[in-house]
């Protein structure tokens, strides 16, 4: 079987030490990894790293690492420090202190590499807002990000993956406004335009980015929570993709661990037995929903 990790961060500085293992041990279990790029440095090093294994071939399975490249919302603006995405060194301890406004022409060329296979993790997050004095001004810079996002997809005629993360007291209120930027800017939504990555919005919210074509990734979490199983349930089957967004979030029964790439398949087998298929048919349908939405070959 061919299996997806369709957001993962094996190229994070949690992975400083051994990604080229940790890669290995997917390939070898044969899941594709697409590392996601955060910010100018994570988007380059994604790239770089899907380079690193041009030459990778394993039983009918060449070249299976790709990346994203985007801004995600969090560092449009001060922002907390996590050391396992930016390292522990002072230099990126001070990423972390200015924020990044977005560069359209640095994303574009990274964006057109042919190893490039969506635009972002971009999109809101209101999580670590609920008590800040600025917080206009903050989802401002935001929601320019992303909308300059979306203008980069449809230049290069690439998908968004999207981050929407709403307040602890309003879980929903993200996508809310996501869906308002999103309807206001259909004219530059591509055909297929892009994949909500770890959704966690409402049923309504889902039906909704249906209508618009979006597809959804599901990751470790569902493994050990049932709060997911009705959205699962409602989602079409040519619209889900697995993911790990490792190092964060590890499934069931590796909780307490790092995550990885490779651990995707128990993502893929809670998929199959929540939707009632084989784990088989359910990683058959992975695999051809993310070589359309991806236009992998």
């Amino acid at each position: 079987m061919k299996y997806i990790d369709a957001h993962t961060h094996a190229h994070f500085a949690a992975f400083k030490d051994d990604y080229k293992d940790v890669i290995g041990r997917a390939t070898e279990a044969g899941v594709a990894v697409v590392n996601v790029g955060t910010q100018k440095d994570t988007s380059a090093k994604a790239v770089e790293v899907a380079h690193g294994f041009d030459k990778l071939t394993i039983s009918e399975f060449p070249g299976g690492v790709w990346a994203t490249v985007g801004l995600h919302p969090i560092h449009t603006d001060k922002s907390f420090h996590d050391a396992d995405e930016l390292g522990s060194s002072s230099d990126a301890k001070g990423f972390t202190s200015r924020g990044e406004e977005f560069d359209f022409e640095y994303y574009k060329k990274l964006a057109l590499d042919p190893k490039t296979v969506a635009i972002g993790e971009c999109g809101l997050d209101y999580f670590r807002m609920e008590q800040s004095t600025n917080r206009e001004e903050q989802i401002e810079k935001q929601e320019d990000a992303f909308i300059k996002q979306i203008e980069l997809a449809f230049d290069v005629k690439k998908p968004l993956m999207i981050h929407c993360r709403g307040s602890a007291s309003s879980p929903s209120s993200a996508f809310v406004d996501l869906i308002k930027i999103l309807e206001a800017n259909k004219s530059k939504l591509n055909n297929k335009p892009g994949i909500v990555h770890f959704f966690t919005g409402t049923i309504e919210d889902a039906k909704k980015l249906l209508d618009m074509g979006f597809y959804f990734t599901l990751g470790g979490v569902i493994t050990f929570a049932r709060s997911y199983d009705e959205i699962i349930k409602m989602i079409p089957m040519d619209r889900i993709l697995s993911e790990t967004d490792a190092p964060y979030v590890t499934p069931a029964p590796f909780r307490g661990k790092r995550n990885e790439p490779a651990y995707v398949i128990y993502v893929v087998r809670k998929l199959a037995e929540i939707k009632g298929i084989t784990e088989e048919k359910m990683a058959e349908q992975i695999w051809e929903n993310a070589k359309r939405i991806f236009k992998l070959t």
